[in-house]
């Protein structure tokens, strides 16, 4: 009889707890639809204190804002982060809510450096490709030219960095970068002038190339002054030019 009681007694604290447990969370569902948590503020900031420039403040009320469910306790920040990825020149977002109504939206954006394979992509400063508006990634000044295979983006990127750096003792900075879909690499400089250099037959290769005609480069504009168009890179011991109103090589290509 003891033992009856005793489970009696179990079973309603257990009744009696469930009933609170649904009362509690009746009433955390009730205050959480109190119209003082509805979203009336969607803060945009900078990532870093930085500068929103080229976000369309337009394009965010029309593509990400409609976009944003629920209150300040429901609301999935994973898919407002998604829906602010999803705006032109956004790179990454981040998502906090700020009691007792409001989300602040930190974006980081995208730091456009020049067109890719004229087919209107851009290509980042960190090698991401975007799609965006050209005349708004021109307003810093003029873009460069890259491009390559599928997924060459960061490759490409990190070669023009060399090549900025090898072809600095000439004064000349890379405006067009390719890789071809044989993988074979060429460079045009700011003077005009476009340099082969061939594929990538060891990690020494395009800087041995590099290095060469940076030590030959003087003699070749002392003499033929800015009428170089074009150097073939790709011989070992020599190389090839094409220069207004003459032709020239020396050397087997590879």
């Amino acid at each position: 009889m003891w033992q009856d009681i005793k489970i009696l007694n179990v079973t309603s604290n257990a009744l009696i707890g469930l009933v609170l447990l649904v009362l509690l969370a009746s009433g955390v569902w009730w205050l959480a639809q109190r119209p003082m948590f509805t979203l009336k503020v969607i803060r945009v900031e900078g990532a870093g204190q930085g500068e929103i420039r080229r976000v369309n403040p337009l394009t965010i009320r029309a593509s990400a804002l409609p976009r944003i469910k629920g209150n300040f306790f429901t609301a999935n920040l994973d898919a407002v982060r998604v829906a602010f990825e999803s705006v032109p020149w956004v790179r990454k977002a981040s998502v906090q809510r700020e009691w007792p109504n409001q989300l602040v939206v930190t974006i980081e954006e995208h730091q456009p450096l020049g067109t890719w394979d004229d087919d209107g992509r851009l290509l980042s400063v960190k090698g991401d490709l975007f799609i965006a508006n050209l005349d708004e990634a021109e307003e810093d000044g003029d873009l460069l030219k890259f491009g390559g295979p599928i997924g060459s983006e960061k490759d490409v990127l990190a070669r023009f960095m060399d090549f900025k750096k090898w072809f600095a003792p000439l004064k000349l900075t890379p405006t067009d970068v390719e890789l071809s879909p044989r993988y074979a690499w060429s460079v045009k400089l700011d003077n005009g002038m476009t340099v082969a250099l061939g594929r990538e037959q060891n990690k020494a290769t395009l800087q041995d190339r590099v290095g060469r005609l940076v030590e030959i480069y003087p003699q070749l504009l002392s003499r033929l002054q800015d009428r170089i168009e074009s150097v073939d890179m790709r011989y070992p011991n020599g190389l090839a030019l094409k220069a207004s109103g003459l032709g020239a090589g020396l050397g087997n290509k590879k």
